[in-house]
């Protein structure tokens, strides 16, 4: 064997001047197609990682709750109550001082008031605690009053940009002058650690984030204007002691406390979750790149070891054996794809700077190049172990004696459809490119026919794959019912939907059905869970996943996410309950009750900027009934027009204009504004008509969507590189099959189209076998997608691309087959057949 390689390394010394070009070719070929294809799988990886790791980096609070009543006793009292939980590692604490951007007449601008709010911390939240992300400009210097930052959504409602000076005042009421006025300097936008993808609901709210030095200042002057907002906790056990910590609090808060919870946990399942097409679209193009690099390569390997067959002849005929003969050659082919591989990687490691993909590059902490030991050193391994195995393959099968072996097996071998064709009265040249597309050939003629074949398909069936998964995400996107939006409009009321309300959409010919729930925070198996109470078959629901909705007030609807984190199952039962015995009648004991099914939650719920809402699969359904009747009755106020339901989903008839069934509702909602202002104890009061609330994944899917294209066209282009390398190899080798034919009679015309059938066979194969099998794979992926993320799965196959998809492939087919006819009707016979 020492003698094998001393002869193939001497071979590869004497050869290499003339094979070289074939080994760069293979060089770069891996490099690129194969540094592309590592490079977006680690690009994959990245993104799906990005938002855990920018968490971290931010020192995060496991969860954050808020009082919003008196304590009894001073704020950081409370605190130090807090922290003495034997669960509760860190607190700190945010103020929301009554500070506001001031008119130019010192009175308070109340135009944004309820949206934009101002807050602080005297102890290092937002800097060592739930650090801020800047995205431009920088962060205030805590010992400055004169220095701000902000959120995208304050600088939009406000309207100011990094640089320009705000004009803040701290009051005491609405109507009172400013007891101090404050100009101070916006010096960045910033990004807070859970709000990096927010749905509709968040983002309509906006926060200016005040320095330590300005918080004092206000407290000196006005202790009454300064109200704590919250508390950020950091845990010992992280997300496992959240549930413990929230019944430990609910005891510690006074009787008739408001309290509000936010655990960290579900921001990151949601940020993961909306981030997830881009990972999954990336690494889709890394695995289809990874195989169209494998493919090209392959036929590269195969073309370099079998351009030096009649070498190895010469070799065989001067006694070398058949281990020379299969190792000549090999030595130069392996250098080359190990050579190439790590090209690769390196091409890889460069295009890691282009990632994270998504919204976490703004912030992300980790910018710039990465390697990824994962993906590179696996990569890495895998080009050369399985290129190099094929190398061996080839060059093993196309040995000499193995080819003497089965020469006269190959020469009796043909092709069924070219003899059916012929047969069936088909044109000569298009038997003969039929013939061509089949038959690989043998000795210097041989083509990688097979591969060719295969690797169209392939492409294809990825192409229709992919645009079938882009439709699927257009449809999600496009129909809000997939995602939890099951009616046309809510009534959001200030306070409730008052009974009038009700009857006048009882009465209206544009609606077809209405609902009507209750919104709150109840303890499903000791976690805090957004719920929505109704009464059960209810006409407008949440939209089933699985099982079945309401039909008995012993049973609970729960998200699919939701019942993830509680390790339940539908058939399960799991114990609510909300407040404390203390807390009676505001109480609801420990209730069993039966998970019937699964539902996609829409994202609505309180206008508040801290409590946890429902979303797509996020939430619960709970019958209202569940409620005892002393809860009800105290929820009940004084004033019958303030006693109605927390929300109001409305579905209108079908036919209706979206348009006009808005301004009917706008309609009804003014009468009812109109009733409110003139009950005085009901003033002040409104409702508005609310569109459709996008949650966070509908949010940042939106901005995606050309992603799936963009990779079906890198596809396509891909495809027709692999076809057009297969026709002008093909061309090359039966160059004297050509010249052959021409000196029978055929033309230029009939030579041009012998190649341009053979073009169209593979292309026409391609469709007919890839556009179903396509169409399969993208609808099973986007099934499977669409339950993972707890949106309703509606696969849709786009039929007008599907059928460009095919009708294209046999086009372009036929445009990439111009160079090689043209190439072949100028095929020299007479040198050619004197050669013979």
């Amino acid at each position: 064997m020492r003698q094998v390689w001393r002869v193939a390394w001497y071979r590869f010394r004497a050869t290499f001047g003339r094979r070289r070009g074939g080994y760069i070719a293979i060089v770069v070929l891996i490099g690129l197609t194969g540094g592309i294809a590592l490079g977006s799988i680690a690009g994959a990886r990245r993104t799906q990682s990005s938002y855990s790791k920018f968490l971290a980096s931010t020192n995060p609070s496991d969860m954050t709750v808020s009082l919003f009543n008196s304590y009894g006793g001073t704020v950081p009292e409370l605190k130090a109550k807090i922290a003495r939980l034997p669960e509760v590692k860190r607190v700190t604490s945010v103020y929301l001082p009554q500070i506001a951007f001031a008119n130019a007449n010192g009175t308070p601008d109340v135009r944004i008031a309820s949206t934009v709010f101002m807050i602080a911390s005297p102890d290092g939240e937002f800097r060592g605690q739930d650090r801020l992300g800047v995205v431009h400009g920088r962060m205030a210097r805590p010992s400055d009053a004169n220095e701000a930052v902000m959120n995208a959504s304050a600088a939009r409602q406000v309207g100011v940009h990094v640089g320009e000076v705000m004009h803040l005042g701290l009051f005491t009421s609405h109507t009172s002058p400013a007891r101090l006025r404050f100009n101070v300097k916006l010096v960045g936008i910033v990004v807070f650690n859970n709000q990096v993808v927010q749905d509709d609901i968040d983002a309509a709210y906006g926060f200016v984030v005040l320095t330590p030095a300005l918080l004092r200042e206000a407290t000196r002057v006005a202790p009454s204007a300064v109200s704590p907002a919250g508390n950020g906790l950091q845990l010992d056990h992280g997300a496992r002691d959240v549930s413990t910590v929230e019944r430990e609090l609910v005891g510690l808060f006074p009787r008739g406390a408001a309290y509000e919870f936010h655990a960290t946990g579900p921001v990151v399942t949601q940020v993961e979750s909306a981030i997830k097409p881009e990972s999954i679209a990336l690494g889709a193009f890394g695995v289809i790149a990874a195989l169209v690099a494998l493919m090209i390569t392959a036929q590269a390997v195969s073309r370099q070891l079998r351009s030096a067959d009649d070498d190895r002849q010469m070799l065989r005929a001067l006694g070398a054996s058949p281990a020379v003969t299969t190792a000549d050659g090999l030595i130069g082919v392996i250098g080359s794809i190990v050579a190439g591989s790590l090209l690769a990687v390196a091409v890889a490691v460069a295009l890691s700077a282009l990632t994270p993909l998504g919204p976490v590059k703004a912030v992300y902490t980790d910018s710039g190049v990465a390697f990824d030991r994962s993906v590179l050193g696996l990569g890495f391994a895998g080009l050369v172990l399985v290129l190099s195995a094929f190398a061996f393959v080839i060059a093993y099968r196309h040995a000499p004696h193995r080819l003497a072996r089965r020469g006269q097996l190959i020469r009796a071998r043909g092709s069924r459809a070219a003899r059916a064709a012929a047969n069936a009265g088909v044109p000569t040249p298009a038997v003969t490119g039929i013939r061509f597309a089949f038959e690989p050939g043998t000795g210097r003629a041989a083509v990688p026919v097979r591969s060719a074949l295969v690797g169209t398909m392939l492409a294809v069936a990825l192409v229709v794959a992919t645009l079938t998964f882009a439709s699927g995400l257009r449809t999600l996107v496009s129909h809000p019912p997939l995602y939890g939006w099951n009616w046309d409009y809510m009534i959001n009321p200030s306070q409730a939907v008052p009974p009038p309300t009700l009857k006048l959409l009882d009465h209206d010919h544009d609606v077809a059905a209405w609902s009507g729930v209750q919104y709150t925070v109840a303890d499903i198996n000791g976690q805090s869970i957004p719920v929505l109470l109704a009464p059960p078959r209810s006409t407008v629901s949440e939209p089933i996943l699985t099982g079945h909705g309401l039909d008995a007030n012993n049973q609970i609807v729960i998200g699919a996410t939701t019942l993830a984190s509680l390790h339940e199952h539908v058939g399960d039962t799991v114990v609510v309950s909300y407040g404390k015995p203390a807390d009676a009648p505001a109480y609801v004991p420990p209730t069993r009750l039966k998970i019937v099914g699964t539902a996609t939650f829409p994202a609505v719920g309180f206008d508040s900027f801290v409590a946890d809402h429902t979303s797509m699969g996020t939430g619960a359904l709970l019958p209202t009934d569940l409620q005892p009747e002393a809860f009800r009755k105290a929820q009940q106020g004084p004033d019958p027009l303030l006693n109605g339901p927390d929300l109001v989903f409305v579905r209108l008839r079908v036919g209706v204009n979206a348009t006009a069934g808005r301004a009917d509702l706008q309609r009804i909602a003014d009468v009812t504004d109109k009733d409110l202002n003139a009950d005085p104890k009901a003033a002040g009061n409104n409702v508005t008509i609310v569109p459709v609330q996008r949650p966070a994944q509908i949010v940042n899917y939106r901005t995606v969507g050309g992603a799936p294209i963009l990779l079906a066209t890198g596809l396509a282009v891909g495809a027709i590189f692999a076809l057009a390398l297969t026709l002008m190899t093909s061309v090359r080798r039966r160059r004297r099959d050509l010249a052959l034919l021409k000196t029978l009679g055929f033309t230029r015309r009939q030579l041009a189209a012998t190649v341009a059938s053979q073009a169209s066979i593979v292309a026409l194969l391609g469709a007919v076998v890839g556009v179903p099998v396509g169409i399969v794979a993208g609808r099973s992926l986007w099934t499977r997608f669409a339950r993972d993320i707890s949106a309703v799965p509606k696969p849709t196959v786009p039929t007008l691309s599907v059928a460009i998809v095919a009708i294209g492939a046999l086009v372009l087919a036929n445009l990439v087959a111009a160079i090689p006819a043209r190439q072949a009707a100028r095929t020299p016979s007479a040198v050619l057949l004197h050669e013979e």
